[in-house]
């Protein structure tokens, strides 16, 4: 079979003057409620919009861990309904995203990082999550790379152990996703930014492109590190602030690390591909910024906490670097669903942890859309939370992001 033989996963479409539905952002968290939409409520006449091309913001960007054990019970139950989604999702997409569930370790370094971690559990617990404490000697069994010896920098105390963890394959997610949507008949449209939005008293009347105008009386936003950039045009602000985040991923060694491991203390995540490379991050940077631009500043930091870690890493070589960009809210909880604009929904504020969240966030912004209720999973994450001062307090298990 040559090239020119593959069938295309989606194809190319003129902008139709008018959708029901036109979702700003082609990554995972618009593709996902494009393809709920579609599938289960109906709705098909719907466009996707992006600036560049499918996947390529956070969606391809992140180092796409999936976990749900975090702090408030909110949280908990969020992610994981998404993790159960990602758990049948090659089936329901009839798409390979080659979900690894390895196990997921969080590290304490100390008195107060560890009673976080026991908090954490007990709440996971609660919620039917499996998680639990473990001490230094079960972390070596499962991660024997691991420096967990008292004379360690930064001694390990204990680790929260969440064996549903895992990695997925980024890429395949969304493609799996925007093949499902176009099949559906969504309209997906690369290469199309929005310049504006139209609202007549109080209420979406549509959107101003690059490539023409569309009438709609639904926005979506979807739009990650621009999504402030996004509302203005709607007269809609929001309680975000943008900053990069930077990864890296080093050549590939033979496979020896089989489970994710996180330092909150160092500021450091590290996890192994299937094809062998290490792939390490650490917390956004400390500046509000659109960059993407990697830095030698970041590099440094990050090899220099691996090592603490892992101190038989010191010969492997980095192969490269990139950043994506994230949007912070102050509480480290998303911003979901309907806003004093009728007609514009925002799926937004994810900060470093999107990607976890791209199944359920889509299931439940379809499902506001189509019925004109805000589904109790994401009744707390309503903007007007900031308001009320109803916040979703996620820093304790949100601030290093994976």
């Amino acid at each position: 079979m040559t090239k020119a033989d593959w069938p295309k996963v989606w194809r190319h479409h003129d902008l139709k003057p008018r959708y029901d539905v036109v979702i700003i952002g082609g990554g995972l968290h618009g593709l996902a409620t494009a393809y709920y939409l579609a599938a289960y409520h109906g709705v098909r006449n719907i466009a996707v919009l992006d600036k560049g091309y499918l996947g390529g913001g956070g969606s391809g960007r992140n180092t796409a861990i999936v976990r749900s054990n975090y702090l408030t019970p909110e949280g908990v139950r969020f992610y994981d309904r998404s993790l159960k989604l990602y758990e049948n999702l090659a089936s329901e997409l009839n798409f390979n995203v080659m979900f690894s569930q390895r196990g997921h370790l969080t590290l304490a370094h100390n008195d107060g990082g560890l009673r976080t971690m026991r908090w954490r559990a007990e709440v996971n617990k609660v919620q039917g999550v499996d998680s639990e404490v473990i001490g230094p000697e079960e972390i070596k069994k499962l991660v024997p790379s691991m420096d967990t010896s008292a004379q360690a920098r930064y001694p390990i105390l204990g680790a929260l152990y969440h064996p549903p963890g895992g990695i997925i394959r980024h890429d395949a997610v969304v493609w799996g996703y925007a093949r499902a949507a176009a099949g559906l008949g969504v309209h997906l449209h690369q290469e199309t930014e929005v310049t504006g939005i139209d609202v007549r008293h109080g209420r979406v009347t549509g959107v101003r492109t690059t490539r023409g105008d569309i009438a709609t009386g639904t926005v979506v936003n979807c739009t990650a590190g621009w999504a402030t950039l996004i509302s203005e045009m709607a007269g809609v602000e929001m309680p975000v602030t943008t900053s990069p985040l930077q990864a890296a991923v080093t050549e590939p060694v033979k496979p020896f690390l089989d489970t994710v491991v996180v330092s909150g203390t160092l500021h450091v995540y590290v996890s192994q591909t299937d094809r062998g490379e290490l792939v390490f991050g650490a917390s956004v940077d400390p500046f509000t910024s659109y960059s993407v631009r990697g830095s030698l500043e970041f590099v440094e930091g990050l090899a220099s906490n691996v090592l603490k870690l892992m101190p038989g890493l010191s010969k492997m070589r980095l192969l490269r670097q990139w950043a994506g960009l994230c949007d912070m809210t102050p509480d480290y909880s998303p911003i979901m669903g309907p806003t004093s604009v009728e007609g514009f929904f925002v799926d937004v504020g994810w900060g470093t942890y999107g990607f976890k969240a791209g199944p359920v966030a889509g299931e439940a912004m379809a499902e506001c859309i189509s019925t004109g209720r805000t589904p109790q999973i994401i009744a707390h994450f309503g903007l007007d939370r900031f308001r009320s001062g109803r916040l979703v307090g996620e820093k304790g298990a949100a601030a290093v992001g994976h």
